[in-house]
């Protein structure tokens, strides 16, 4: 084991790692972006004996991100014994995941015109395929999970830098909120479901149809009532008690998913009044409203 600083607990490292056309390239990208030295395809045994060197030469802060997945010769036979000896090291690691659908996957590379590193004498889907399976045990492990088959290159980049750009700071837990339409699917990523289905619905106003929870008069709409007030306080209450606990636990990163028919109205409504409530109270946090640009 190396001999560490007394502040080498705070020292964060992360790994990239997930499907192939999944947006690992732009995570790591983004990582460097914000001070983040980054390493792709480093050959696993050689990932300690690099931390050690990098506590040798210096005692300065850095921030150190490893992009491992299928390309990387023995990671996933051995990623295992490779997370438990960083860990062992004292080094703060944290597993990214990204993962998108097949459909998205299958256009992403047929845009591209890149060859999938599965892929031999089959198609591309039966590739992804491959590739999910030999995957299936790293996704267990990983810390935060991803899916990026909504998201744009520009989402992506913004989510990594605004959750990751303050990561050695705080151990705190960080929390993620989704807001989406169960028409389009469950986030898959979520730890946390709330189902608003329950509260009015705007899209039965003619003046708010068209609206979406974005904008003011929906916002009045759903809050103004009072069924709504009462579930945002016992909401809100309970997960006042859940974050601190889930941090107790060692998580770092807490999804809440809220969810409604078509994720423009009510569920938005009410994951950007957690929003509010969440950061006045000083949780770190991002948004993403998944499905708010579905027609």
């Amino acid at each position: 084991m190396a001999n560490l600083s007394p502040n080498q607990e705070l020292f964060p490292v992360l790994i990239i790692t997930g499907l192939s056309g999944s947006g690992k390239s732009t995570a790591l990208r983004a990582l460097e972006d914000i001070g983040y030295f980054c390493i792709d395809n480093l050959p696993i045994h050689l990932a300690p004996k690099f931390l050690q060197l990098r506590a040798q030469i210096t005692q300065e802060d850095m921030k150190i991100a490893f992009g491992m997945d299928v390309r990387t010769k023995g990671f996933i036979e051995h990623h295992g014994t490779l997370f438990q000896e960083l860990r062992g090291m004292g080094y703060q690691l944290h597993i990214i995941f990204l993962e998108a659908s097949d459909q998205v996957l299958i256009q992403r590379f047929s845009q591209t015109r890149r060859h999938h590193p599965l892929a031999e004498n089959e198609s591309i889907a039966a590739a992804i395929q491959k590739e999910r399976r030999k995957l299936q045990n790293l996704r267990q492990d990983a810390t935060r999970t991803i899916d990026t088959s909504s998201m744009t290159v520009h989402d992506l980049r913004v989510l990594i830098m605004e959750e990751y750009s303050q990561f050695p700071l705080t151990r705190r837990l960080h929390l993620h909120i989704i807001s989406f339409g169960f028409k389009y699917g469950l986030p898959p990523e979520a730890d946390i479901v709330m189902d608003v289905r329950f509260l009015p619905n705007p899209f039965f106003i003619k003046d708010l149809k068209e609206l979406n929870g974005l904008e003011l008069p929906v916002q009045d709409y759903v809050l103004g009532r009072e069924e709504t007030r009462e579930f945002i306080g016992r909401f809100f209450t309970m997960l006042d008690y859940l974050i601190p606990n889930y941090q107790k636990e060692g998580k770092t990163h807490l999804t809440v998913a809220i969810g409604c028919s078509g994720g423009h109205h009510r569920s938005v409504v009410i994951a950007n009044a957690l929003k509010n409530h969440l950061q006045s109270i000083g949780h770190p946090l991002t948004i993403n409203h998944r499905d708010i640009t579905h027609e």
